[in-house]
């Protein structure tokens, strides 16, 4: 047979972009980033950030370009990883497509502008988006499932939950993070014992604010520590 072979299939990648509230939400809601389909298939749905890679671009090049193009949101300073690599066959009706997904955590998303093959850009609540079934396109709902997902269990075991914080932070602030994606409440005093006296978790900068009314409240910046011991694992 030689060495003859034939391609058949195109590379895209996909952003899950997650924040915490928007102009069109309350701090306590987690939203994505989502964009309006300027052309077929599913012209006018609603789908993830993302498109195809050109030839001379890595993954990561291809979700930094795609995301400014479609949101003229920058990806430089967020954090940015690798989710999952989708490829089923009929995931998209114009052939075989394998995305690779990427999960991107931001304290305070700007609000998008839409480019390129979009119609429009918007931060959506998550819990509103993954109710309704056929809200976004291809297999976005269920890509948008998984970044979620991973991104709560990632809370457990590392510190990513900063990353949906600003610079400098109250143990509060990180503590309504915890609460946001598990959906649930947290003990006050039990959540800032573990957090401070986890090794790397956070650091204080040895500040405080007042913005919350009330005493005075220690501001606190991420640490050192890539995992969590012991990890801080979600109520049942």
């Amino acid at each position: 047979m030689g060495n003859a072979f034939r391609l058949n299939a195109a590379v895209a990648v996909e952003l899950v972009v997650l924040t915490l509230g928007a102009r069109s939400a309350p701090n306590d809601t987690l939203c994505a980033l989502l964009v309006q389909r300027l052309l077929a298939p599913y012209r006018g749905r609603w789908a993830l950030p993302g498109g195809f890679v050109q030839n001379e671009e890595s993954l990561s090049a291809a979700a930094v370009r795609e995301l400014r193009e479609e949101t003229g949101i920058r990806a430089d300073r967020l954090h940015l990883e690798q989710l999952a690599t989708y490829g089923e066959p009929g995931r998209d009706p114009r052939g075989r497509v394998i995305s690779t997904a990427y999960l991107a955590l931001v304290p305070n998303l700007p609000a998008p502008n839409a480019g390129g093959d979009a119609v429009a850009a918007a931060i959506w609540s998550v819990d509103q988006v993954l109710a309704d079934r056929g809200r976004l396109a291809f297999d976005h709902r269920r890509i948008l499932a998984d970044g979620v997902e991973r991104a709560r269990a990632k809370l457990e075991y590392t510190p990513l939950a900063t990353a949906f914080c600003g610079r400098e932070f109250t143990v509060a602030d990180l503590r309504r993070v915890y609460e946001v994606m598990w959906g649930t409440t947290i003990d006050p005093r039990n959540f800032h014992r573990k957090v401070t006296t986890t090794p790397g978790f956070v650091e204080p900068t040895g500040r405080t604010t007042t913005r919350d009314g009330g005493r005075p409240a220690r501001l606190y910046r991420a640490g050192p520590a890539q995992s969590l011991r012991p990890p801080m694992l979600r109520p049942n």
